[in-house]
């Protein structure tokens, strides 16, 4: 193993290097949260990547046998039902973080945090971050406009800056980070104490998805990354598919009066999300003509589909490379 990179994001989780492997709907599994683990970072898996409560609490007890740290991510609004029992079962197992999406942070930081389990919150803006402070969060991860799948509007260092000057948290900085030199400039320069990676674990041997689906992101590149608000309502990244294409990526004018309409909006918004996720589902596992495929702009560090093992390790010597040579520039000057 290469050598530790240090960070308070490192000493909080005991860990080897600043680095989550982001937790991406359909994508993570038990597996690569294994691997990521067992490579000295820190797996994080959606709650509701297993179908059930019951299998997710089995799922959080294989991966403890295995792995030194594990972290979930929780859906905190009314769109996941099973939201509460997913709140209970990671204060039962013991997991070492979650991650709150999506809602209020308030319910999950008051019950993890006599636990000693960490609660880091995905923001956007800053009137969000500064609610998920004063409700007593341990960071803040700064989802920005680069990150896959529902991202925010303000690019990287924009956030992270804005973030820095209104609070006084932690960051972790979310999205278009895929190479070594990513990670050295966004905690040498932008000061983070960690990164949230995602995307280029997509084309892994571990994750559960379909082959076309990891070759799609070995063959796009960051040109082919689009925005589309037809699949949840929401701007989601995807890659553009000749499905994409035709279908569009925005809502027509029926759907988006729908959308604004003050009695029917939540609803509409409930079931444009489930029939996208769907899609969604359908085009992950298996080679269908309607190929949704959601990614983010940092495939374009994606070369072929590798062991999360080898991902890990090629970031890690990438870091190391980048710091010898920023080092020895510093030494000359």
């Amino acid at each position: 193993m290469l050598n530790k990179i240090s960070t308070p994001f490192t000493e909080i989780l005991d860990i080897r290097y600043p680095i989550i492997m982001a937790p991406m709907f359909l994508v993570t599994n038990e597996l690569m949260c294994i691997e990521a683990a067992r490579m000295g970072i820190a797996p994080c898996i959606p709650a509701l990547n297993w179908r059930t409560p019951e299998l997710m609490r089995q799922g959080i007890r294989n991966i403890k046998k295995k792995a030194n740290i594990i972290g979930v991510n929780l859906i905190t609004n009314s769109s996941n039902i099973y939201y509460k029992k997913h709140l209970e079962i990671c204060v039962e197992e013991g997991v070492d973080f979650v991650i709150t999406s999506l809602g209020s942070p308030k319910e999950v930081i008051e019950k993890c945090k006599p636990k000693n389990i960490k609660v880091f919150c995905d923001v956007i803006d800053v009137a969000y971050a500064k609610k998920c402070e004063e409700l007593g969060a341990d960071a803040l991860i700064a989802v920005s406009q680069e990150a896959g799948g529902h991202f925010g509007p303000i690019p990287a260092r924009e956030l992270i800056a804005l973030l820095k000057s209104h609070t006084n948290l932690p960051i972790i900085s979310a999205g278009g980070i895929g190479s070594g030199q990513g990670i050295w400039e966004r905690i040498h320069q932008d000061q983070v104490i960690a990164v949230s990676i995602g995307s280029i674990f997509i084309a892994s041997e571990e994750a559960p998805i379909s082959q076309e689906y990891k070759q799609a992101c070995v063959d796009y590149k960051a040109e082919d990354i689009v925005t589309t608000t037809k699949i949840s309502g929401s701007p989601l990244s995807v890659i553009n598919t000749d499905y994409v294409k035709k279908i569009g990526t925005e809502q027509n004018l029926i759907e988006k009066w729908l959308s604004k309409s003050k009695r029917l909006k939540k609803y509409v918004k409930m079931f444009t999300m489930y029939m996208g996720m769907r899609k969604v589902q359908k085009a992950a596992f298996s080679a269908t003509y309607q190929n949704v495929w959601v990614a983010g702009k940092s495939i374009d560090f994606i070369h072929s589909i590798r062991k999360v093992s080898d991902i890990i390790a090629q970031l890690i010597e990438e870091y190391e490379n980048y710091n010898k040579k920023n080092s020895a520039l510093k030494q000359q000057n």
